[in-house]
């Protein structure tokens, strides 16, 4: 029976296809200082719930492959400016990471990666509006403590939990609730800042009222060594605060 959850893992790999290795123009190990910084550590263990009560979708390589929550059209992508659009030519710091692609390389890397994992999240929400007549999709996130060169919002005051919003498909009493448990568990919280938004499938975008989502970032000070990419002694304190309240959310839209 299809969930009436759905959890989104954009960020969370670190694979690098070796045919696509060529494509860098940084060392080894400046590539494994990138992808330190740029991937949402471990979110996928974060945010684990039983299957039955959620299908969890991942990202299955690094965003600097291509990032599967950026526009395809970079007129609509604030971040292509910084040469972070769907497709990275530039480091978190402005750095050159790749020449930028061919219009045949482009469209090679949005059918392999982009697409298949766009698919699969409309085809899931799809299915669950059929079994269910609504669903929630959690959008599963991790930010670094402090702001990267690249970050639009450059502010230092960063919160423990960034919780991102749709005017249409986050309903206001789900805001609420999440806010008010998170709050609840000793966590500061911010809404949409440093980062904005909840994934929807553009099929069902501001046309779906039935289809809500939400964002969830966990400050990664609270988890990881930043440095490192280390587990913190806290990391199963942390995961259960969020997996608790993952688990809550899908629980209440189940009721509804």
């Amino acid at each position: 029976m299809p969930a009436i959850g759905i959890l989104h893992v954009p960020h969370n790999s670190t694979v690098v296809p070796c045919d696509l290795r060529t494509n860098f123009v940084l060392t080894e190990d400046l590539l494994c200082r990138e992808i330190l910084k740029m991937t949402d550590w471990y979110t996928s263990e974060l945010f684990s719930v039983p299957h039955d009560e959620a299908t969890t979708i991942c990202f299955p390589v690094s965003r600097l492959i291509v990032d599967p929550e950026r526009f395809l059209d970079d007129d609509f992508e604030p971040m292509a400016v910084s040469g972070m659009g769907v497709i990275y030519t530039r480091t978190a710091d402005g750095r050159p990471l790749r020449m930028a692609p061919s219009p045949a390389e482009r469209d090679a890397l949005i059918s392999r990666f982009y697409h298949p994992h766009h698919q699969m999240l409309a085809n899931t929400v799809r299915l669950a509006l059929n079994e269910h007549g609504t669903c929630v999709i959690v959008d599963c996130h991790s930010f670094p403590s402090v702001a990267l060169p690249c970050d639009l919002d450059q502010a230092p005051d960063r919160r423990d939990i960034c919780i991102g919003t749709d005017p249409f498909h986050t309903p206001d009493w789900l805001l609420a609730h999440v806010t008010a448990r998170f709050v609840e568990t000793g966590l500061s919280v911010d809404v949409n800042r440093p980062y904005s938004g909840a994934i929807v499938p553009a099929e069902y975008y501001r046309r779906q009222a039935a289809v809500s989502s939400i964002m969830i970032e966990v400050n990664r000070r609270l988890y990881i060594d930043e440095d490192t990419g280390e587990k913190r002694a806290g990391f199963a304190d942390v995961a259960h605060v969020v997996q608790r309240l993952t688990r809550e959310i899908i629980s209440l839209f189940r009721r509804r």
